[in-house]
């Protein structure tokens, strides 16, 4: 009988033993946090140009764009501290005489001291606002932007560049002077405006 029951004590204190062992590991066995990284060939950047007195639209887009990020467990996370070049020979406008690209490329473009890319890194302030401190022509400055999170994960940006934060209103004279009359309107004045604006977007995966 004193078998049978040392026996039995035995088979509980190892079932014991072995439920307690089960459970640890069980706890150790914690889920790890998402991240979130950036859809390869997502970024879209367009810009809108205007001329005449009337500001009519010219648009146009960059069809390269070269980013470095780190991946957060926030989508705010992962693109702070983003960087990104812009090879400016990716310029394409959509122009069916394909006389724009090369004009805008040569008559403003080259005119600047650093002609081969635009680059910039994001810094976000809140859930609304961020800046991209943007580097053209030689001039690094603060662009501001706004920025909007969709529920299928894009990011879109918006804001507006003046051209005179980055010393480039002598390259604008000498594209207006090339486009003088294409930049005229129906009061026969000729405009090139300064301010450009910029949107931007990219979709975010989460890991």
């Amino acid at each position: 009988m004193k078998k049978i029951q040392i026996v039995a004590l035995g088979i509980l204190l190892v079932t014991a033993f072995s439920c307690k062992q089960t459970k640890k590991e069980e706890k150790k066995e914690e889920p790890t946090a998402s991240s979130y990284s950036i859809v390869q060939d997502s970024t879209d950047v367009r810009f809108t140009a205007y001329k005449t007195t009337d500001k009519v639209p010219v648009g146009g887009t960059f069809e390269e764009v070269e980013l470095t990020y780190t991946s957060g467990e926030t989508p705010i996370e992962t693109l702070n501290g983003l960087e990104f070049t812009i090879p400016i020979s990716s310029l394409f406008t959509n122009d069916p005489t394909e006389v724009r690209d090369p004009k805008i490329i040569e008559f403003f473009f080259d005119k600047m001291i650093e002609t081969q890319s635009i680059s910039g890194v994001f810094t976000f302030k809140d859930d609304q606002t961020c800046t991209v401190n943007l580097s053209m022509n030689g001039v690094t400055t603060e662009l501001p932007m706004e920025y909007e999170i969709t529920d299928d994960n894009y990011v879109n940006f918006s804001g507006v560049m003046d051209l005179k934060q980055w010393d480039a209103l002598d390259a604008l004279a000498a594209l207006h002077e090339a486009c003088e009359i294409l930049h005229t309107g129906a009061d026969g004045i000729s405009k090139t405006w300064e301010d450009v604006a910029i949107n931007a977007s990219v979709l975010l995966e989460q890991n």
